[in-house]
Parts: structure tokens; sequence; C-alpha cells
């Protein structure tokens, strides 16, 4: 059910890692390049792959050897191919870059006395590190990574772990995403959802989306919620 009655009563927001907070597409790119030219396949464009990104590591190595959103390679291929991704990416890791306004954004929002989580598909080896490296894990009281609970987004899982975190509803958790794996955890969950538009949303527009705001950065959370 959409949330309309601006400005959103908030007590904390989680926000979404690679399209969100961090442009990682560049690296795990290229990470799955490298892949594909060491096992002599043609290489992709980095357009292409960042349509891949979205639902874990796991997915885009199979979306990178396959050439198709949905197929499975052959069990043994995908076995061979994934530690060679990972072995590229770890050396790629830390050149990510923040979005524009993410720093600004997540300073308001702890200005503002909200309580800040990560919430995202990546694997904890990757997200931690990551985190770390980029300079903001201080932000984040909760990381929850693609590993660290039973199920991750689209599920609504990762959500409701946090709400209870923080002790908060579920409809005072604001999550802000990039794509429609954010959507779907969000509305399954009963939490509002903010996207923002330049992340990894398979290519579509998040307009599209059933989302409750599309914001430009970070910062433009601010004035469409109320810290309760």
């Amino acid at each position: 059910m959409p949330f309309t009655k601006f400005p959103l009563g908030v007590s904390a927001i989680v926000i979404d890692l690679d399209g969100t907070l961090l442009n990682t597409a560049p690296q795990l790119s290229e990470a799955a390049n490298r892949m594909l030219r060491d096992m002599d396949y043609a290489p992709v464009s980095q357009k292409l792959l960042s349509s891949y990104i979205g639902n874990g590591i796991s997915w885009l190595v199979k979306r990178a050897l396959t050439g198709d959103m949905h197929a499975t390679p052959d069990a043994a291929l995908y076995d061979h191919a994934l530690p060679i991704f990972e072995k590229h990416y770890t050396e790629l890791l830390l050149e990510s870059k923040t979005f524009d306004g993410v720093i600004e954004g997540l300073d308001a929002m702890k200005a503002a006395s909200f309580r800040l989580g990560c919430i995202t598909n990546k694997v904890e080896r990757y997200t931690t590190p990551l985190l770390a490296g980029i300079g903001l894990a201080k932000y984040f009281e909760i990381t929850l990574a693609g590993d660290t609970l039973p199920e991750k987004k689209p599920h609504p899982m990762p959500l409701l772990h946090a709400a209870k975190f923080f002790a908060v509803p579920i409809e005072q958790l604001l999550l802000i995403g990039d794509s429609l794996s954010d959507t779907l955890a969000a509305r399954a969950a009963g939490c509002p959802v903010f996207c923002v538009p330049y992340g990894y949303n398979h290519g579509e527009p998040v307009e599209t989306l059933d989302q409750d705001a599309v914001i430009t950065n970070l910062p433009a959370a601010m004035p469409l919620i109320k810290r309760i």
C-alpha cells in the first residue's frame, strides 16, 4: 500500500548499497569482462553488464555467461567462472565511488537523528570491507548483507529484521533503493520506499516501480520525511 501523506513519519532509514550509495557498476563490469576474457569469451559492454546488476554477484556471473537475465548456465561452467570473477572483483573493490549527494545526505540524516542501516544483496565478504574502505561504515548501526539472513531482497525478511533491530514499527522504517528488488521487499514488508533514478534497475526507469517517491539524491529525501 503506497504511503502518500508527506512528510512521512520515520524513525529509521535503511539504504541499499550498489546503485544507491555507491557506483559499483564500473568495477563489477570490469571484473565480469576480465572473467570472460580469462575464459575466452567475448567482452560485453558496460551498459549491458550494468543492467545485470541488482540481484547479487551470483546472478551477475550467470547473466554475463549466458547473455540472458533469467537463464542458468551449466553448473560446472558457473562453478569455474565464479572464483575467477571473485578474484578480479576483490582487486577492484575499493575503486568504487559514492554517488553525488551521498555523504551530504547521510550527514543530514544523522544530524536529524534518524537511525541508519544498510541493506544490500552483496555478500558480506565484499560489503564489510567496501563500506569500511570507502568510509561509510561509521554511518550505519546495522548492515545486512545478502548472506546475513536466510533470505535477501526482494524478500521482506531483511526489512522486518531491521525494524526489529531498531525497535520501530515497520511503517516507520524507510527504505531508499534503486531497483525492483527494493520496492518488492518494501511492499511485502509494509514499509515506505523511495527510489533514486541513477542506479541499476535492469535498465528500466524507477518511475515505473511501485515506489512512494523518486528522489534525485539522498538529500532530496529530507523534505519528504520527519523524525518521530
